[in-house]
C-alpha cells in the first residue's frame, strides 16, 4: 500500500529548522561490503597504453544506517542496510561481485539498534535515501507492520518498475519491496520537512529518486547523510564521478552537495 505525504510544517507555530532539544542520533554499523573500485570511481582500474594491466584495486564500504531518537516523532531509522542472509536473498553472482567481508552478530540491524539502548520494535518510521538492495534489504524486519516507510515518489516508482521488469537488474529486489506488507509513504517535492529539524532533499543521479537527509541538532549542529550520492570521498571532495553504479550522471553532477552549502553553513 502506498500513499502520498503532505508537508506537516505548512502551518507550524514553532521554528521547524532544528530538532527538539533532547534529540539523539546514532550511527549503526551494519557490516562492510567490498567491490571493485570501478563501481565507485569513473575510470578506475582502466587499461591505458602505458599501464595495460593496472593494479586491481578494491574498496571496502560500510553499510550504514542512522537511528534518531526524536522527542516528538519517536524512534526513527534512516535506511536499513542489507538483508541478513545474503546467500538466500542475493545469491550469486551478487555475493561474488559485492562480498560482505565483515558481518557478525553485532552488525545485524536488531542487534545494532539494541546496542544503542533501543528495540527494533520501537521504530516509529523508516526513511529511505534510496531503495537499492544494500540499503533497503533490512525492510525484511518490518514486513507486516504498519510503520510508515518514507521514500521519494520517483525512487519508489523506479524501484518497483525495476524489480518487476529486471530493467535495472539485481539492484532492486521484489523480496523486500512488498506492496501489501509495507506501509509506503511517498512525496514528490524536491525538499520536504519530514519531522521537526529533519529535512529530506532530492539529489538524483545514483538513482532517479535518491534523497539526502539533513538533521539539524539543537546543540551539535547539522549532519547531512548522503546515502549513495557519494560512495567514496573522491566523489565529494574531488567531484570525481561515480563509476559503473552511476545511473544519471547529468543529474548527479549538478546535484553535487556543494549546491546545498547554504543549508549547512
Amino acid at each position: 500500500m502506498a500513499s502520498t505525504l503532505s508537508n506537516p510544517f505548512v502551518s507550524a507555530a514553532i521554528p521547524a529548522f532544528k530538532c527538539p532539544p533532547g534529540t539523539k542520533l546514532f550511527l549503526l554499523n551494519l557490516g562492510i561490503l567490498r567491490g571493485d573500485e570501478g563501481w565507485f570511481l569513473r575510470g578506475a582500474n582502466a587499461y591505458t597504453a602505458s599501464n595495460p594491466n593496472p593494479e586491481n584495486k578494491t574498496r571496502d564500504l560500510i553499510s550504514l544506517a542512522v537511528l534518531i531518537d526524536h522527542p516528538e516523532a519517536g524512534l526513527l531509522l534512516f535506511e536499513t542496510g542489507c538483508a541478513e542472509d545474503l546467500d538466500v536473498k542475493w545469491g550469486a553472482p551478487l555475493t561474488d561481485v559485492f562480498p560482505r567481508v565483515v558481518y557478525n552478530e553485532e552488525h545485524k540491524l536488531p542487534n545494532a539498534i539494541k546496542a544503542c539502548g533501543y528495540d527494533i520494535k520501537d521504530i516509529k518510521a523508516v526513511i529511505f535515501g534510496h531503495l537499492h538492495l544494500d540499503h533497503a534489504g533490512g525492510l525484511e524486519h518490518f514486513l507486516g507492520s504498519d510503520i510508515p516507510i518514507y521514500v521519494h515518489e520517483e525512487e519508489f516508482k523506479h524501484a518497483c518498475w525495476s524489480a518487476a521488469t529486471g530493467a535495472d537488474a539485481a539492484l532492486y529486489m521484489a523480496n523486500y519491496l512488498s506492496l501489501d506488507k509495507l506501509n509506503w509513504k511517498t512525496f514528490s517535492e524536491e525538499s520536504v520537512d519530514l519531522f521537526q529539524g529533519i529535512t529530506i532533499r532530492l539529489a538524483a543521479g545514483h538513482t532517479p529518486g535518491l534523497c539526502i537527509m539533513q538533521v539539524n541538532l539543537d546543540k551539535d549542529g547539522t549532519f547531512i547523510f548522503t546515502t549513495d550520492h557519494y560512495h567514496v570521498k573522491e566523489n565529494h571532495l574531488m567531484r570525481h564521478p561515480q563509476g559503473w553504479l552511476a545511473r544519471e550522471h547529468s543529474a548527479w553532477f549538478p546535484d553535487a552537495l556543494i549546491k546545498a552549502k547554504p543549508y549547512y553553513e
